[in-house]
């Protein structure tokens, strides 16, 4: 697995990739799908090449073969806090294989290396319980911090519930993260 910052011309691959890690069929062969609570498109090539674009965030990819199989957004917030906005997938067909772990603890060395970071922070829905523990099991805490979904904002997707809310988790990055 290569990992490496995300080049503006891969917008396209990532935004798909991201898409079928979190909605419609083929997010349902991995155990990250949000597609019975939203409906629609996780992301789009324009938001990713927003992201590619702006000088505090950036995208972390993982190749394997030449092929994309993983991404992550990083944002730095100020001088110590990364902000994990999500988009932190492994292609659903190779979840489950240890991949995830790996990269994360990747991301997080970049985070605390390459941007100075001594805390990551994320949003999870809150009411992905199996996801928050998978997070919880790698040293993330919830912050007791809870944050409107954008409800009518169809750029994030188009919500199937209305008890849609983020949790704020977060993790002090020490030598190993």
């Amino acid at each position: 697995m290569r990992l490496h910052k995300a080049p503006l011309p891969d917008a396209a691959r990532i935004a798909a990739l991201v898409n079928s890690a979190y909605r419609g069929k083929s997010s349902r062969q991995g155990w990250t799908t949000e597609a019975d609570f939203l409906d629609g498109q996780r992301t789009d090539t324009a938001a990713i090449e927003e992201i590619l674009s702006t000088s505090n965030q950036c995208i972390l990819v993982a190749e394997r073969g030449g092929e994309l199989i993983g991404s992550v957004h990083l944002e730095k917030i100020n001088a110590e806090i990364c902000h994990f906005f999500g988009m932190f997938v492994i292609k659903p067909v190779l979840q489950a294989q240890s991949l995830g772990k790996r990269f994360m603890a990747e991301a997080e060395r970049f985070a605390r290396i390459d941007l100075g970071c001594s805390i990551m922070q994320m949003l999870v829905i809150s009411i992905r319980a199996e996801l928050i523990a998978w997070y919880e099991r790698r040293g993330y805490r919830r912050t007791g911090e809870r944050r409107p979904f954008p409800y009518g904002n169809e750029r994030f997707g188009v919500p199937l519930r209305d008890d849609l809310e983020f949790e704020v988790l977060a993790k002090t990055l020490g030598r190993d993260g």
